[in-house]
């Protein structure tokens, strides 16, 4: 394939949508989303389950008020109790709330996320010097250098593994404001840095390739 950059969506993008869809639409479905799953399925299943008992309860109401227009024995029909109701309406608050946390949590860990992203964007923008660049090449084993650029060939499973992990180093690089030539073949992604209005390797370049070393061994 041809070298490309891909655009993606924030984190803060993300972590904002999971909670609009937590609190506004269906409680733990945002937290699926973000990659929640224990906790989306949690809530998930506390909030269904207390809807599938309100609904019950508001059937049973329905019935017997029915009932009781349609039979003049109104003997055969007793008031419906509110235990549905009250304990339908309990667990769906219990979902509600915890996908409140969570979300919170989400939107706390965006902050967090790009607040780094923010550090690596102001990074230093002047060229390093030999002795820099051959210090900073140590923390990261697996690039090689060629002349003014560091460069590293990460492997996957399959093409979409390969293409997540292109997805997720362009959202980072994009907070950043500091692109990589990415080069796909298959499984394979190439990465290449370099910083080019100073015609050098910087700060920036480094900081970027310890994340994609990050994304990558998160797999």
């Amino acid at each position: 394939m041809k070298q490309s950059s891909v655009n993606a969506k924030t984190s803060r993008t993300k972590a904002r949508n999971a909670a609009l869809m937590n609190l506004l639409g269906t409680p733990g479905l945002g937290s699926l989303m973000a990659g929640r799953i224990v906790a989306g399925v949690g809530q998930l299943l506390v909030a269904l389950t207390g809807f599938v008992l309100v609904t019950i309860w508001f059937v049973q109401v329905m019935k017997n008020y029915y009932g009781q227009m349609f039979n003049s024995d109104s003997t055969e029909h007793r008031p419906v109790v509110l235990t549905g109701l009250i304990l339908g309406a309990g667990l769906f608050a219990v979902g509600w709330i915890w996908s409140l946390v969570t979300s919170l949590s989400l939107l706390r860990a965006a902050k967090s996320s790009e607040a780094d992203e923010l550090k690596m964007f102001f990074a230093t923008a002047s060229a390093l010097d030999e002795t820099k660049i051959i210090a900073a090449l140590g923390d990261l084993p697996q690039w090689t250098r060629r002349g003014v650029i560091i460069a590293r060939t990460f492997e996957f499973a399959d093409l979409v593994a390969a293409m997540k992990f292109v997805n997720a180093v362009a959202e980072i690089a994009e907070a950043a404001q500091h692109h990589p030539d990415v080069d796909i073949r298959s499984n394979k992604v190439t990465l290449a840095l370099t910083t080019h209005d100073t015609g050098g390797l910087t700060e920036k370049d480094f900081a970027l390739a310890q994340r994609c070393d990050a994304l990558a061994a998160r797999g």
